[in-house]
C-alpha cells in the first residue's frame, strides 16, 4: 500500500540536493545576497500565475475563478526541495524554472527571500504566508530536511495521529481557519486513512483602500450582467477620484488600478464586452510590465461593486495536466524528505476567500473613515464602470508578487 502525503491549501514539500548550508544563505530580508533568480522571479511567477489560470477555466468555464498564485508556487517550489530526479524536474519546469540554467540553490533562495519580504511587518498591512507540516507519528523525516524547510519557507512541523482520522482532519482544519482569520474553514474533508503527511500553506491579506468609498454613496441594486441573459443586483460602490487607468486598445480593455494605503495595489480589468477570452490568452508578465509603463493618472468616475468571492479547487488534476506526474504515481522519488522510497502525493487543494468592501480588502472591522462632503462636480470625467464580467489582481509591491488573480463573472455567487 502506498504512503500519501496530502497536499493542503497550496501544499507541498521535501528536498533532495539541498542548499549548501554553509555559503550563500539569505537569512534576512534585506540581505545584500539576494540573487538573479529573486530578481526576475516576479516574472517568471506571473507566468506561472496565468498559466494556472487558464487552466482553470477550462475546469470551470463560466464561473467565478480565484486562487492565490504566489502560495501555490511557493508551495510547489518545496515539493521540489524534497524532491529528485525526474520528479524534481517535473515540478521546477511546471513552474517556469529551467533546472540546467538556474541552480536549485539559488530557486531556493529566491523562494525564501520572497516569502521574508511578504511577512515582513509593514504598516496599514496585514499580509502573512506560511506552512505548516503535519508529520505521522511514526515518520522519521531527515533532521536537516526539517532544519531546511523551516529556515527556508518559515514552516512550522506538528507531529500528528493520522491513524484517528476525524481528530488529525480536525487538527488540520482548525489550524487553517486559525491561520487565515477564519476564512478557510473545513478545507479537509476527505483525508485518506493511509496519509502519512499533510503540508499546509496559507496566506492572509487585509489592506484598507488609499482612498476609501464613501458607504452612503454605494447603490444597493445596481445591475451587473453574467451574461447575455442573465443580470443579478448587486450593492455598487461610487468614487470620483484620481486613479492610474489606461485603455490597451490592443487587448480591447480598460484597467484600473486602485492602491490600497500601503504595499500593495489591485488592478481591475474590465474587457470590451465579448473580449475576454481574448484577453484571458494574451496575460502574461509582459502584459504587466506594459501595463505598468502606460498607466496615467487622472479623474475617474468610477464605479465598483462590493462583493466576497471564494473559490475551492483539486489541484492535483491541475498539476498532473500541468506536466507533474510523477510526484503522484508509484515510481515518485522524494528521497530527500526520507531517505527511503514509498512515499507519492494523493491530493492538492486549494481554496481562497476575499471580500472587497467600501474600506479596503478586510476580514474584520477596521476603524471608522469619516468622509467630508464634497461639493458637486461639474466636469465631465471618464466613468469605468465594473457591471460586467472582470477581472482581478491583487499585488503586493515591493516584490510585484501576485496575491491573489481571478475573474469575476457573478459578483452574488457564493
Amino acid at each position: 500500500m502506498p504512503l500519501f502525503l496530502y497536499l493542503v491549501l497550496l501544499v507541498l514539500e521535501l528536498h533532495c540536493a539541498p542548499p549548501n548550508r554553509a555559503e550563500g544563505k539569505v537569512t534576512t530580508c534585506n540581505s545584500s545576497q539576494q540573487n538573479a533568480t529573486f530578481y526576475k522571479m516576479s516574472s517568471i511567477n506571473a507566468d506561472f500565475a496565468f498559466n494556472l489560470y487558464r487552466r482553470f477555466t477550462v475546469e470551470t468555464p463560466d464561473r467565478n475563478i480565484f486562487f492565490s498564485p504566489v502560495s501555490i508556487s511557493a508551495a510547489l517550489a518545496m515539493l521540489s526541495f524534497g524532491a529528485c530526479y525526474s520528479t524534481q524536474t517535473q515540478i521546477l519546469e511546471s513552474l517556469g524554472f529551467n533546472h540546467t540554467d538556474t541552480p536549485m540553490t539559488e530557486i531556493q533562495q529566491g523562494f525564501q527571500h520572497l516569502i521574508c519580504s511578504l511577512n515582513f511587518p509593514k504598516k496599514e498591512l496585514e499580509l502573512q504566508m506560511g506552512n505548516t507540516l503535519f508529520i505521522g507519528k511514526q515518520l522519521k523525516p531527515l533532521a536537516q530536511f526539517l532544519d531546511d524547510v523551516k529556515s527556508l519557507y518559515a514552516t512550522e512541523v506538528f507531529s500528528t495521529d493520522f491513524s484517528n482520522v476525524s481528530a488529525a482532519q480536525q487538527k488540520i482544519n482548525s489550524h487553517v481557519e486559525k491561520k487565515t482569520k477564519g476564512k478557510v474553514v473545513g478545507l479537509i474533508q476527505d483525508l485518506k486513512p493511509n496519509t502519512i503527511m499533510v503540508l499546509v500553506n496559507y496566506i492572509h491579506f487585509k489592506a484598507q483602500w488609499a482612498n476609501p468609498f464613501d458607504p452612503s454613496k454605494t447603490e444597493e441594486g445596481s445591475s451587473f450582467s453574467v451574461d447575455k441573459t442573465t443580470t443579478v443586483q448587486v450593492p455598487m460602490m461610487h468614487q470620483m477620484e484620481q486613479y492610474y487607468h489606461l485603455v490597451d486598445t490592443d487587448l480591447n480593455c480598460t484597467v484600473l488600478q486602485m492602491d490600497y494605503s500601503k504595499n500593495a495595489l489591485a488592478l481591475f480589468v474590465l474587457p470590451k464586452e465579448g473580449q475576454m477570452e481574448w484577453v484571458e490568452g494574451a496575460m502574461s508578465s509582459k502584459t504587466l510590465k506594459k501595463w505598468n509603463r502606460l498607466l496615467q493618472k487622472g479623474w475617474i468616475d468610477l464605479f465598483v461593486p462590493k462583493f466576497s468571492i471564494s473559490a475551492t479547487y483539486d489541484l492535483g488534476a491541475i498539476f498532473l495536466k500541468m506536466g507533474i506526474q510523477n510526484a503522484f504515481a508509484d515510481n515518485a522519488n522524494f528521497l530527500g524528505l526520507m531517505g527511503d522510497n514509498g512515499l507519492k502525493f494523493s491530493n492538492a487543494a486549494h481554496k481562497a476567500v476575499l471580500h472587497i468592501g467600501e474600506r479596503g480588502t478586510e476580514a474584520v472591522v477596521v476603524p471608522e473613515v469619516r468622509f467630508l462632503d464634497q461639493p458637486e462636480i461639474t466636469l465631465l470625467h471618464p466613468v469605468i464602470q465594473f457591471d460586467r464580467s472582470f477581472l482581478l489582481l491583487i499585488l503586493e509591491k515591493s516584490t510585484k508578487s501576485i496575491l491573489f488573480l481571478g475573474k469575476v463573472v457573478d459578483p452574488t455567487e457564493v
